[in-house]
């Protein structure tokens, strides 16, 4: 006789333990156990929340080696069904050979199904040559398959996951039951908790800067007091294109654009050198809001509203200052587009740099946060789901990387971009712009522009200073390439071995086809040939997943909490000509109060971290069993713990201190 000794854990999250009976087959190399009845002395208590209970399973002899289990669930008479989450399953032979093996399972089992798990050592599928076992992996992708499904949500930018809503998505993808609850509270009290619930449907103008102030005062941070007291400062202004939510669009300036004619004689730098002199020595930089240009603009409380594209110079001066020294408000030159400078009057000067942080905001929030991390983000979980099995070793290094991604997107075009959406009524974008600018971001999205140390080179910033999204982002893209280079060379030996991989060369197509929508010349693999490119392309995904989402999420009330400083709409067309502002038409351009509230209360929601966040490089499934990839994920946490307090370190001597890109606010996935 061989015993089993099954210790069966129930995950620790609300709701995921079971009063049903639990009966458990093992299967192994040679035979396969009868069905056991899991019964103990803790009764119906064995498989409750966090509960961890040991049973025994005898065989008259040895099964071989165990390949997979088989686990169901029957109610009790005074029960229904209920739903279970176990975490995973240990067993151990007690016999000569002593071997102990993992299940990892931590899906939710809802019904009274035979339910198959693959013991835990990855497999990719040339070696997983068993038949049960090969069977279960060809099973898993069938139903996968069904459940995961494309569907377009808009023609031209990326496919999404089809489904009627959240409660339509399979259970592993939803919300846990904590951060469903917080996420439904913080979104309907947002106004409440703002205390702006009396403004919401105000359609008034804001009748001066100090009514503003009143309003903002109930829920502040420390970046978003000090932005409130610096948004109108040229030095500020000029900071925010390398440390706010968007640095993805400032790039040095060699030459300037024949669109945008600044001359020597109309800007005024630092020791008398002249526009070309400060070319050379790579200290003028180019913000183009292109994408913009002609987009279809949003009627709010019946008014028309205005989004320009401008063209933005900035100089780096001697004391490594970013200040902006001409800006233009639309694309094409003419007598009523006056180019804007420093020089000008306040008011002058102070409302071009409006429109431009406009202008950022719409561009920010469609591609660099909406396009460049969602969308790409639920192409590359909708991908592995429906590609790549629980066993595959990209699956186990992928899958912590997915949490919570389908469900927000599914809530973010139902209750964002939507018809009805809060984007689709309060942003000057909103509507028929959201499908233009999406489509044109798309099109301009290059491999080398998701990958940070490429991007940073591309657009010639590799030695700005003060550039703390570059210098934190860069370091993190190491040590999580770092990490996935060992976890993937353990797996794949030789570049034969992905070439020969079917599963992970389904995972990458679908991308390319879904994701990139088949456009080539854009350095998007279509296949993988070497280790070195699945380990890049791997390392993309995670940082765009993690560290990315932080840099251009995490700060959005922050910075945008103040209106005054990220409007995301006006209500008046720019000067045409200048000396014909002031702060009355300053005030008279912002957007109305309800608009200003609405926008305060999404930004607070989305900069609000749920209170079950999962944080990168922690792994509170255990996936892998091999000790290999456990050694590498520790190592992986002591480099982000030292790269953590190198931030901390450095942001103590900072005025304006840069976390968004310390791993320990870092989320693992696209959750927020």
């Amino acid at each position: 006789m061989v015993d089993y000794t099954v210790t069966v854990y129930t995950s620790d999250i609300a709701f995921s333990g079971t009063f049903n009976n639990v009966y458990i087959k093992l299967v192994g190399t040679d035979d396969e156990s009868k069905q056991t009845w899991l019964v103990s002395l803790k009764g119906p208590l064995a498989f409750i929340r966090g509960a961890v209970s040991s049973f025994t399973v005898s065989c008259p002899v040895s099964i071989g080696k165990l390949l997979l289990i088989e686990i169901e669930q029957q109610p009790l008479l005074i029960f229904f069904t209920d739903s279970w989450f176990p975490a995973k399953v240990e067993v151990e032979v007690k016999s000569p050979e002593g071997d102990t093996y993992n299940f990892p399972i931590y899906h939710w089992i809802i019904d009274s199904e035979v339910h198959r798990f693959k013991e835990g050592t990855a497999l990719r599928v040339f070696e997983d040559n068993h038949h049960p076992g090969k069977e279960i992996r060809e099973l898993e992708i069938l139903q996968r398959g069904e459940d995961y499904r494309w569907d377009v949500y808009l023609e031209g930018i990326p496919h999404c996951m089809r489904s009627e809503g959240p409660r339509d998505l399979p259970y592993e993808v939803q919300f846990s039951f904590t951060k469903m609850a917080e996420f439904r509270f913080t979104a309907a009290i947002g106004l409440v908790e703002l205390e702006l619930e009396k403004f919401y449907q105000s359609t008034k103008n804001w009748p001066d800067i100090d009514a503003i102030h009143r309003v903002f005062g109930s829920k502040r941070t420390k970046i978003s007091d000090y932005v409130q007291e610096h948004w109108k400062e040229d030095a500020f202004f000029g900071y925010q294109f390398l440390n706010g939510v968007n640095p993805m669009l400032i790039q040095r300036c060699s030459v300037l654009p024949n669109n945008f004619p600044v001359s020597d004689d109309m800007v005024s730098l630092s020791g008398q050198r002249s526009l070309a002199d400060e070319m050379k020595e790579g200290n003028i930089f180019l913000c183009d809001y292109k994408h913009l240009d002609g987009l279809k603009t949003n009627i709010i409380n019946g008014k028309k509203q205005y989004l320009m594209a401008p063209l933005v110079l900035l100089h780096k001066t001697p004391d490594d200052q970013l200040m902006p020294i001409a800006i233009q408000l639309k694309q094409t030159p003419a007598d009523d587009n006056p180019i804007f400078f420093p020089t000008d009057s306040e008011y002058d000067w102070l409302t071009a740099k409006i429109f431009v942080r406009s202008a950022d905001f719409n561009e920010h929030q469609l591609n660099v946060h909406l396009l460049r991390t969602h969308l790409l983000a639920e192409v590359f979980a909708v991908s592995l789901l429906r590609n790549v099995p629980m066993v595959h070793p990209l699956y186990k290094l992928l899958v912590p990387h997915t949490r919570y991604t389908l469900q927000i997107n599914n809530l973010a075009r139902k209750n964002l971009i939507s018809k009805t959406g809060v984007f689709t009524k309060f942003a000057a974008s909103g509507g028929e712009g959201v499908k233009t600018l999406l489509k044109r971001s798309l099109s301009s999205v290059t491999y080398r522009s998701l990958c940070i140390p490429d991007d940073i080179l591309d657009r010639g910033l590799e030695d700005v200073p003060n550039f703390y999204y570059r210098d934190d982002g860069i370091k993190l893209w190491d040590i999580i390439h770092r990490f996935v280079q060992g976890v993937l060379s353990f797996y794949y030996k030789n570049d034969s071995e992905v070439q020969k991989d079917s599963e992970l060369q389904k995972w990458i197509l679908d991308i390319f086809e879904h994701g990139f929508l088949s456009h080539a010349g854009r350095g998007i693999p279509e296949s993988f040939t070497t280790v070195a490119e699945l380990v890049k392309f791997v390392t993309m995904v995670i940082f765009t997943c993690s560290g990315q989402h932080s840099a251009v999420n995490a700060g959005q009330y922050d910075y945008g909490g103040w209106m005054p400083n990220t409007p995301l709409t006006l209500q008046r067309p720019p000067p045409t000509t200048k000396g014909t502002t002031s702060v009355t038409t300053m005030m008279k351009t912002f957007p109305d109060v309800n608009t200003t509230v609405h926008g305060m209360a999404v930004v607070w929601l989305l900069s609000k971290q749920s209170t079950d966040s999962v944080f990168l490089g922690k792994y509170p499934e255990e996936l892998f069993s091999e000790k290999m990839p456990c050694k590498l994920i520790q190592d992986f946490q002591k480099d982000l713990h030292e790269l953590s307090e190198a931030i901390t370190d450095r942001n103590g001597d900072l005025e304006v201190p840069y976390t968004y890109l310390d791993p320990k606010v870092v989320e693992n996935s696209v959750a927020l």
